[in-house]
């Protein structure tokens, strides 16, 4: 799926060097992801189709969320920075299973969605600073009985391809001396619809993705999360490694919004009021760590 947010035309000639940007230097010829948007007048995003509320679809099948509008963000940064107001910006959708190779191939030239900054993850992509910190819980029928990993033993658990929660059911599972059969879906919404169905009893995944699937659910109550938390995890701009001006554009781009206070005036309308497209509430405040984020911004990887 590729839908073009903006009609292109051609900017300013063909120009290669980048005047004025902080961080890059006057008149410094550009390279990496920055030659390649000037020379083709074209900027590509990856975008997840049901990452709530992130990265996702509305009714008419447009992507919108946080991530979106920080990553639109960025991408008005460009148009300014490579002094090219009509700036064709794409999107593709992307999957926990595909958003890697397509970033290092060329094909996605930013990933916004809710994708974990990772130490392992970095041996092939860059990250931006984290834009949001989430915990790796599981979500349960509420009349289960369900609560902890130990309640787990011998049963089906659900989590996405491609995702870090696969690896801390793997650890906790050996950890705690339990039996669990690990199904897996191809994106969260398919893992919902095992919970939802009872193919699985638990789904493992960010308590922030979870919170947003139950909040889109037919019955919201019939669902709680719980357990402890498997993981901390820094959500980040993903893009190709070893293209420091590009980096420090996107870089700059995200800081700027934390200090003017642009961030945190996005997080409350995409996590405390009502949303598209069933007009729901996330009802999750500014945490302490994701406001310590925005104070101290980071690029670190867990």
């Amino acid at each position: 799926m590729v839908k073009n947010l903006f009609t292109s035309m051609l900017g300013l000639g063909a120009a290669v060097i980048l005047v004025g940007a902080p961080g890059v230097g006057q008149a410094q010829q550009l390279t990496g992801t920055l030659k390649k948007i000037k020379d083709t007048n074209t900027l590509t995003i990856g975008i997840r189709e049901s990452s709530i509320p992130f990265s996702y679809l509305d009714n008419e099948q447009k992507p919108v969320g946080y991530a979106i509008d920080i990553c639109m963000r960025v991408a008005d940064n460009i148009k300014k920075r490579l002094n090219l107001p009509k700036l064709e910006v794409k999107t593709t959708a992307v999957t926990s299973q595909t958003r890697i190779p397509l970033v290092v191939s060329g094909a996605v030239d930013l990933e916004c969605g809710s994708t974990t900054n990772t130490i392992k993850r970095q041996e092939q992509v860059a990250f931006s600073v984290a834009y949001f910190i989430a915990a790796v819980r599981m979500a349960v029928r509420a009349n289960s009985g369900i609560r902890t990993l130990d309640d787990l033993d011998g049963k089906a658990v659900v989590t996405t391809s491609g995702t870090t929660s696969d690896r801390y059911i793997k650890q906790n599972e050996k950890g705690k001396n339990i039996n669990v059969k690990n199904i897996y879906a191809k994106d969260h919404a398919e893992s919902f619809l095992s919970l939802e169905s009872g193919r699985a009893v638990a789904f493992v995944m960010d308590d922030v993705l979870l919170a947003g699937l139950i909040a889109r659910s037919k019955n919201p109550r019939d669902f709680v999360i719980v357990g402890p938390e498997l993981s901390v995890e820094p959500y980040a701009v993903m893009m190709r490694k070893d293209d420091p001006q590009f980096k420090k554009v996107v870089d700059d781009t995200l800081i700027n919004m934390m200090r003017s206070g642009v961030m945190a005036s996005l997080y409350t309308r995409w996590f405390t009021r009502s949303i598209p497209p069933n007009n729901v509430n996330m009802n999750l405040p500014l945490s302490p760590s994701l406001r310590e984020a925005f104070k101290n911004p980071s690029d670190k990887g867990v």
